[in-house]
């Protein structure tokens, strides 16, 4: 397992206040508890029971606050095996059933084919090219419905990339250096219903 070097703490739902350790790692880098906080306020519609992928998991905030929140499943994808065995680590110690770790670089696993997922979480690694790969993956082998939500965390230098066609950004916020977002997919009118509905 890999050396802890601090922790994370579960900002709603049923694990509220609990902390988990964060690995050693470099370039791990949890996504900030106001974030969270912001970004769990939007997806609580479609929460419930939701389906969802932590496609670049790291220390597993966007993963376990999921679970936390209602999710219904948590696929969380890591190619660090030290991490990933830190993830299991704090699913155990959660007593998260619904989380799925695998252990492995996740735009191989992309490849494959599986169930469109409700909700993904694309924040990968910020030094690295992941972007363009990763959503046309997401886009072209059937992990998406329409109405899936995607949510987006890049650095304000690098921004959000471009989108395909039918993925429609109905969330655009930043916080210090990260730029973060929520995309709803599918034709412009489901978008539009669900970002007013959510709006409202």
């Amino acid at each position: 397992m890999a050396k802890v070097r601090g922790e994370l703490r579960i900002v709603g739902g049923r694990y509220r206040g609990r902390r988990l350790p964060i690995p050693s790692e470099s370039g791990l880098r949890p996504t900030a508890d106001r974030v969270r906080e912001t970004l769990f306020n939007w997806l609580a519609p479609v929460m419930p029971g939701a389906r969802c992928l932590d496609a670049f998991a790291g220390s597993g905030a966007l993963g376990f606050e999921a679970v936390s929140r209602g999710a219904g499943e948590v696929v969380l994808i890591e190619q660090s095996g030290a991490v990933a065995r830190q993830l299991e680590a704090n699913a155990r110690r959660l007593g998260a059933g619904e989380t799925r770790i695998v252990q492995g670089d996740a735009l191989r696993w992309l490849e494959g084919a599986g169930s469109p997922f409700d909700i993904v979480f694309l924040d990968p690694p910020f030094a690295e090219a992941l972007w363009t790969p990763a959503i046309a993956r997401l886009d072209r082998r059937g992990w998406l419905k329409p109405g899936s939500r995607v949510y987006l965390e890049a650095p304000m230098r690098i921004g959000f990339p471009d989108l395909p066609p039918d993925w429609n950004l109905v969330r655009d916020k930043t916080a210090g250096q990260v730029r973060y977002g929520l995309v709803i997919v599918g034709s412009n009118a489901v978008a539009a219903r669900a970002s007013a509905s959510e709006a409202g």
